[in-house]
């Protein structure tokens, strides 16, 4: 009898335990739930947050219009292009006979020629060389008759001046292998710089021989054929040069 009081005792004990147990599992299982559903609540906010940020950032650097980039695609292929077929002026050796010191102007559509020679002051400026057909440059005597030939023409301005007289301007234009003189002017340098000067006829109004002997004049001063054709090879690689340098400040622009 004592025993089974003792066995009813124990397990009047073990039971209310059990359902203790029993009725804990589901106060834990709504705890995870709990942090579950905070973890997702905050892995909501960082998306929220990534979307807020990153396109706002994302439009910034893609604000550009469309047509921008397309533009400058276009001038990054034709800087390429410029910089895969263009040529180094530090490659164009001199020929021996120059007599100039030839100074290059960057930017700017001129190169200059100076050199002393028995007391003068000789000074040369050369513009970029321009394209002309046969006929435009004097070539009548095309026995093929084709005036549509391209030739090639470098616009000269040459000045002979003395320390203690006027100035001897002569306006020219060199063509492979030849140069024609195209005005002559005498300026006087103390003399105002509104007032007109008589620039002189018209060159080829003059006598034959005065002609010739003027033509010969500038050759001994280094104004020639030998001297023409080195300009025009270096001043069409410096048109490449000024064109590169000129598409880049424009990408520069565009792109600022």
């Amino acid at each position: 009898m004592a025993l089974i009081d003792t066995l009813r005792k124990a397990a009047s004990r073990v039971v209310p335990l059990a359902a203790r147990v029993s009725q804990g599992t589901p106060r834990y299982t709504h705890h995870g739930s709990t942090l579950f559903a905070t973890v997702h609540r905050r892995s909501d906010l960082s998306n929220f947050l990534l979307k807020r940020s990153f396109p706002s950032a994302f439009h910034q650097f893609s604000s550009r219009p469309a047509s921008d980039e397309s533009l400058l695609k276009v001038i990054q292929e034709e800087i390429q292009y410029a910089q895969d077929t263009g040529e180094d002026l530090d490659k164009i050796d001199e020929p021996l006979s120059f007599p100039f010191k030839l100074v290059n102007n960057p930017g700017q559509q001129t190169v200059t020629l100076t050199r002393e020679h028995q007391g003068e002051t000789i000074i040369v400026e050369v513009s970029m060389p321009s394209s002309v057909t046969g006929e435009q440059a004097g070539n009548d005597n095309d026995s093929d008759g084709d005036d549509d030939e391209k030739k090639s023409e470098l616009p000269l301005v040459v000045r002979v001046s003395k320390s203690d007289g006027p100035c001897l301007e002569f306006g020219c234009t060199a063509y492979p292998d030849d140069i024609s003189i195209d005005s002559l002017s005498i300026r006087d340098a103390d003399s105002p710089e509104d007032q007109i000067a008589y620039d002189g006829p018209n060159f080829d109004d003059l006598d034959e021989n005065l002609q010739k002997a003027l033509y010969k004049y500038l050759e001994i001063r280094g104004v020639k054929p030998s001297t023409t054709n080195f300009l025009h090879k270096y001043l069409i690689r410096k048109d490449s040069r000024e064109y590169m340098a000129w598409l880049k400040n424009l990408k520069n622009f565009v792109e600022a």
